[in-house]
């Protein structure tokens, strides 16, 4: 078989055999195949598409190109959770230690930033110390004594994905909704959890640009994950506005860590959302019902138990052993003010505009080698639903590096005003597998 005969199959816009996406798993994890092959072969799949039985295909072949966790050792039921990706998009960080402090295991596999998306791995590096190279051992150690780990894929573990997530973020074709769908549930399936909750995003911030593509989406993982008997809830949020009130890296940490030691003062669209991916979570793995999982949420989120957990698991993920504070407080070296240039109710923040500002400032990546500026971001003073006046300050960017002047007028542009008041929150819809209906 040749890569080259593969290529040109899919670029002809014909079905590609199990044996066929087999050899070019293999072959890239293997290095026979090389990345401008492997790129050449991801566009034609972006531009021509996969059909369910080779978006199937690809996900096994991708999910069994290493190691699979079994936590038959870990006690009671593990749930996972995944977000299709955001801008501001910190809600991992903030539902895995609510859901464990409700004593419910969160196995949790984690990515890195995709295109101007944050990653969670790379805002838990925020943090001063820690790491998220577990191996599988301490991964399912940390679940069984805290509850809940955030870590990435060991060299083992989905080899395959580690490696095309990393070229498709370089190459325009991260928004395939096939490669979305393998990428995703071949690392949820090698978790090892026995159900799952996606966050599919939708709206000019997210992959999915409308509500119809994401529920597409959600479609295709929830047939995914019916093929390995596992119990699954989609989530279809908007991302049209970036989620909560910072995005970059450390400050959006510090939005969550802040959202768990006080939720009544959080930003009310990320509150909600967390509240709604938590319940599902917990419904999923102890079969109550909705109402019930919900009060659950709302009276944990309320005590210090998800703090404790969160605080846990950052020491337990420390390099050293050191029980230091937990410090995310930052100063970067150049910040912006961005005034409001009308009166009026925040109508819409472009998600979209804002991420690629926030990933030019250094939060994000263009090539796989960048470093990031763990400091640099996007704060907004003002959201969807407030009220301003002109020269009120909308929001705060800033960077270790120079800022260039003209993120102030894209700042500014990406802000829409109404004269009449707008809804501050987002309606979600919900798709569950068939064993949860």
């Amino acid at each position: 078989m040749n890569i080259l005969d593969v290529i040109e199959k899919k670029k002809n816009k014909k079905q590609l055999s199990s044996a066929e996406i087999q050899f070019f798993i293999d072959g890239y994890v293997n290095d026979t195949i090389k990345d401008y092959q492997a790129s050449a072969l991801l566009m034609a799949i972006r531009i021509n598409g996969l059909d369910f039985e080779e978006t199937l295909n690809l996900t096994k072949s991708m999910l069994y190109s290493g190691e699979v966790i079994d936590l038959h050792s870990v006690e009671g039921y593990k749930v996972d959770k995944h977000s299709t990706g955001g801008i501001g998009d910190k809600v991992t960080l903030i539902v895995a230690p609510i859901v464990a402090a409700l004593g419910v295991k969160v196995a949790k596999l984690s990515g890195r930033g995709l295109g101007i998306t944050g990653g969670t791995l790379d805002k838990l590096e925020a943090i001063d110390g820690v790491s998220i190279d577990l191996t599988e051992q301490q991964f399912i150690d940390q679940v069984n004594t805290i509850g809940f780990a955030i870590a990435g894929q060991t060299q083992n573990l989905v080899p395959a994905d580690k490696k095309l997530y990393a070229l498709r973020d370089v190459t325009g074709t991260v928004d395939s909704l096939p490669l979305i769908a393998s990428s995703i549930m071949s690392k949820k399936l090698a978790s090892g959890a026995d159900g799952m909750v996606i966050d599919v995003k939708y709206g000019s911030g997210a992959f999915c640009k409308t509500m119809e593509v994401a529920q597409e989406l959600a479609e295709i993982m929830i047939k995914i994950a019916e093929g390995f008997d596992k119990s699954i809830v989609t989530v279809l949020s908007s991302m049209n506005n970036p989620l909560g009130r910072t995005v970059g890296n450390k400050n959006e940490v510090k939005e969550a860590y802040d959202l768990l030691l006080d939720p009544d003062h959080a930003d009310e669209n990320l509150l909600n959302t967390i509240v709604e991916v938590s319940t599902y979570m917990y419904e999923v793995a102890s079969k109550n019902s909705h109402e019930h999982s919900k009060q659950a949420v709302l009276d944990v989120l309320h005590s210090n138990l998800p703090v404790e957990k969160f605080e846990a698991m950052i020491h337990a993920q420390r390099l050293s052993n050191e029980q230091v504070d937990i410090n995310l407080t930052f100063e970067a070296k150049n910040n912006i003010d961005i005034p409001a240039t009308e009166a009026g109710y925040v109508k819409a923040i472009d998600a979209e505009t804002i991420g690629h500002i926030s990933l030019e400032l250094g939060a994000g990546r263009h090539t796989k080698e960048d470093v990031l500026d763990f400091n640099a971001g996007v704060e907004l003073l003002k959201v969807k639903g407030d009220y301003v006046e002109v020269g009120d300050i909308m929001m705060k960017i800033y960077s270790d590096s120079a800022i260039d002047p003209s993120f102030v007028d894209k700042a500014q542009n990406a802000v829409e005003y109404s004269s009449s008041p707008v809804e501050k929150l987002d309606a979600k819809v919900v798709l569950k597998s068939k064993d949860l209906l």
